[in-house]
């Protein structure tokens, strides 16, 4: 496990997060990039616990991923498992948990600030808060797909999925788009990923 995770998380954060790790019944496994989520966590049939992390996510996500997850077991085990999944308990635990890793060894000093606030009540995925996300997504490997934010008005652009949309105005914080096929209108945050059409 320790070989594997070195590979994933910023080194000085590495010891802390064994600790962590020190379950019997708990089991991290690395997974190939799934597009609707970054990580999960499950109790599986056998009574043991499962833990998933994608392994296209740079050091800093991946490590904010991973704890998530960890809060999901821990809050599981402390509180049992008629809480809701991000919950009072979550968050607590979560915060609790997290805060060993908010320090300038192990997360760059441009991102902690924004880390502090984020986790002042977190949310079930940090891509919800648009400038923590829009700041980790300077660390991931440079890809061809372009911000919604960036997409001008009225452009199309399409998802991973195929699906067609055109970008329209922007409510408080998330951009009104109109799916080309089905009419229907979606909101985007605004550091969603698309690619662009001519």
């Amino acid at each position: 496990m320790q070989e594997t995770l070195q590979s994933y998380i910023p080194e000085k954060a590495v010891s802390q997060v064994l600790k962590l790790l020190k379950h019997d019944n708990l089991v991290v496994k690395v997974k190939q990039e799934r597009k609707t989520r970054h990580g999960d966590y499950k109790r599986l049939p056998n009574g043991k616990h499962q833990i998933t992390i994608n392994s296209n996510l740079n050091s800093y996500r991946f490590l904010i991923t991973l704890i998530h997850e960890i809060a999901h077991f821990e809050a599981y085990k402390t509180y049992g498992k008629l809480i809701k999944p991000h919950g009072i308990e979550w968050k607590r635990t979560f915060q609790h948990l997290m805060l060993p890793f908010l320090n300038p060894k192990i997360f760059p000093e441009n991102i902690l600030p924004l880390l502090a606030k984020h986790f002042k009540n977190p949310k079930a995925s940090s891509d919800t808060d648009a400038e923590l996300a829009l700041a980790l997504k300077q660390f991931d490997e440079p890809n061809d797909k372009t911000y919604i934010f960036e997409v001008p008005l009225g452009q199309d652009f399409k998802l991973y999925n195929g699906r067609v949309f055109k970008k329209g105005h922007k409510r408080v914080k998330r951009f009104e788009c109109i799916e080309i096929k089905t009419g229907k209108l979606y909101l985007f945050n605004p550091n969603a990923e698309v690619e662009l059409l001519d």
